[in-house]
């Protein structure tokens, strides 16, 4: 049936859709005011786990997100503070989207060897570098710990060293190595509640974000589950052919401590009781897969002596321009002798160029 020109109306018109969109695309990304921020405490397969404290009538509450497209590659890591937008409820089967991530206050970073220049951002925002290693089974492998502490000078952290399994082998002989760099340690055993070594690390841990670090086999698991009862971390054992332990953990998490115990003397029982419980008072621990190699090909020398400053004034008043501070022509050799670095000069400079062949990945046999 043929229809006359005079019955055709607009809605008779045809309109062809644009391949590219129907509105031109804008750069402008939205700044969600309104989003939320939340603690990362795990990554699994494009799925970050947080925790978002309360607020909003709402009560501290876990909650799943993916990462949004505006993001890129950004790296989110386990101790990130990321803001998100969504579903953020916390209830089951619900996910949220990460669309920001939060300022950081520290990154641990590693390299894959000495030689490859990509970073890989282990965990942010964490205070203390605690490097784990056992005193025997396996042999402690000193240059490991050594790189350990160049990533926590470099990352501004402080580092804690912890020796385990003192039952099999004394530490005294091995902590002497690291007395000119006044670290701070603690030497643990069979780790039984109430023990005088795990008592002290709760002390060292409190109130801080701490990230442990250690090579397979050394106990890390067994620690982090004295520590928090909950965690429940699959522990191995050593291979007695290699001396070398089996990976058990496969990826990074992070754990609150749970409340330490209270005080006996009531005058401080009843502050307790009168001030309200900060649930992050007794700290968090942000537990890492075993390594074993660190690499610091992104480590800048001139930060590592920069947290010796008994040395660096010397470094910066008679050193050569590109000094290694480990050459003939290094001014902290006098300096050191007409007794600037003050007692114990000598044995911090050893200190800082074992440290320095360490991060350069050179023989320390001298």
């Amino acid at each position: 049936m043929s229809r006359s020109s005079r019955s055709w109306d607009e809605s008779d018109v045809r309109v062809r859709p644009n391949r590219r969109g129907s509105r031109p695309r804008t750069k402008d990304r939205p700044k969600h005011e309104d989003a939320i921020v939340g603690r990362v405490t795990a990554v699994d397969r494009g799925r970050w786990t947080t925790l978002v404290p309360a607020g909003e009538g709402l009560p501290e509450r876990v909650v799943i997100a993916m990462r949004a497209r505006e993001l890129g590659r950004s790296p989110v890591v386990v101790g990130d503070r990321v803001a998100m937008v969504g579903d953020t409820s916390g209830a089951p089967d619900t996910l949220a989207r990460i669309v920001r991530i939060e300022e950081r206050a520290t990154v641990l970073r590693r390299t894959a060897d000495d030689t490859d220049p990509v970073e890989r951002v282990i965990v942010a925002n964490a205070d203390q570098l605690v490097v784990v290693a056992a005193l025997a089974d396996p042999e402690p492998r000193p240059r490991l710990i050594d790189r350990c502490l160049v990533a926590a000078y470099d990352a501004g952290m402080d580092p804690l060293l912890v020796l385990t399994k003192s039952d099999l082998a004394s530490a005294e002989d091995f902590l002497a190595q690291y007395a000119p760099l006044d670290v701070p340690h603690v030497v643990t055993s069979v780790l039984t509640e109430g023990s005088e070594g795990l008592a002290e690390l709760r002390r060292r841990l409190a109130g801080r974000v701490s990230v442990l670090v250690g090579h397979s086999g050394v106990g890390k698991s067994t620690l982090v589950n004295a520590l928090c009862p909950d965690a429940d971390r699959a522990t191995g054992h050593v291979n007695d052919v290699t001396g070398r332990g089996r990976h058990t953990s496969t990826s990074a998490l992070g754990l609150r401590l749970p409340p330490l115990p209270p005080s006996h003397d009531r005058e401080d029982v009843r502050a307790q009781e009168a001030e309200p419980v900060d649930p992050d008072a007794a700290g968090w621990i942000i537990d890492t897969p075993g390594i074993r190699s660190f690499g610091l090909a992104h480590v800048d020398p001139d930060r590592i002596i920069g947290h010796f400053p008994e040395l660096a004034e010397g470094a910066d008043e008679g050193c050569p321009r590109g000094c290694t501070h480990d050459e003939p022509d290094c001014a902290l050799d006098a300096w050191v002798a007409a007794g600037h670095a003050g007692p114990g000069g000598e044995q911090r400079l050893d200190s800082l160029r074992r440290l320095l062949r360490a991060r350069s990945g050179e023989s320390d046999e001298r």
